[in-house]
């Protein structure tokens, strides 16, 4: 039988990534099939379909030689790729995919297949509560676990990227009605402090397509974008971003509840991440502007820092 191959990616997601990466990506995506022959043949897997879905890398289902389910992932950025399998490794045997195989000099690592199909299996009832629970699991585990001197800290995050990119758009985009809101909300976002005390290494991109079901329910975090510091921004990032515009008000107290950070704590932070989130939409004529803007705004309201 003759060794199947993937051919070229998707235009869709190339289209993606170019618009992550920059036009600079397409010759690296044009490599793309002939990295995945090479991390099969090294590990000799049989290769599937692309699994389309994702912004900074390139995802193949595949079969080890004994008929296990995994996933193979490229990355265009060797950085990111060092940077989430060294956080995946450190977090395993807790809520996350597990790293099976990892080529260094490609970019690629082998995955496991949560649930057994790409994405997962079917949310449980109890989705809020569960997610939360499993994430202060991540967290105690990157508290306790030795972690490696070269990944990315919060404090780096917040100085060279979100405050200059934040002041940036400010200059470049229309606020219209929420100018004024904005403008109240910048003071909170220079003068943010990290409470050593809660210093973890994080997840931050806890998206809900970045937690997956295995068969049993139990959440499993995928796609980190790691960093060292308070958890504080994890929790933050969950509520606004887990399902923008739904729930905001639950999860926050439901963050507070299981970590014993108090609600009027973790809501400046919350407004930073809305703040930025605002931003970008409008500069990328997001339709998700509006629905971050509400949250934005229930956020800054006077009762928002006590009982939602």
């Amino acid at each position: 039988m003759p060794k199947r191959t993937l051919g070229e990616v998707s235009p869709e997601c190339r289209e993606r990534l170019t618009t992550h990466y920059g036009p600079q990506v397409s010759g690296w995506l044009d490599t793309v099939p002939a990295l995945m022959d090479q991390a099969a043949d090294l590990w000799k897997l049989e290769l599937g379909t692309y699994h389309d879905a994702g912004h900074a890398s390139v995802i193949a289902t595949a079969n080890s030689f004994d008929g296990r389910p995994l996933l193979l992932k490229a990355w265009a950025d060797p950085a990111r790729f060092h940077d989430e399998v060294t956080a995946l490794r450190l977090w395993a045997g807790g809520p996350t995919a597990g790293v099976v195989e990892v080529a260094d000099d490609l970019a690629v690592a082998a995955m496991e297949m949560i649930s057994g199909r790409p994405g997962g299996g079917g949310r449980p009832p109890r989705e809020l509560r569960t997610v939360a629970a499993a994430l202060q699991n991540l967290h105690v585990l990157g508290r306790h676990r030795e972690r490696p001197r070269d990944l990315p800290s919060l404090a780096e995050y917040l100085n060279q990227e979100v405050r200059p990119r934040v002041s940036r758009r400010l200059g470049a985009v229309d606020l219209g009605p929420w100018h004024g809101l904005v403008d109240m909300l910048l003071p909170e976002l220079v003068s943010l402090q990290e409470d050593d005390g809660r210093a973890t290494l994080l997840h931050a991109d806890l998206y809900r397509e970045n937690v997956l079901f295995d068969r049993l329910g139990h959440p499993r975090f995928i796609d980190p974008l790691p960093m060292v510091g308070d958890a504080a921004f994890d929790w933050a990032f969950w509520t606004v971003y887990y399902d923008l515009g739904r729930g905001t008000g639950a999860r926050l107290v439901t963050a507070a509840r299981i970590t014993r950070i108090p609600v009027p704590v973790l809501a400046p932070w919350c407004r930073a991440l809305a703040v930025d989130g605002l931003l970008y939409y409008l500069e990328t004529a997001d339709p998700r502007a509006s629905r971050m803007a509400d949250v934005l705004a229930w956020l800054s309201a006077p009762t928002s820092g006590n009982r939602p």
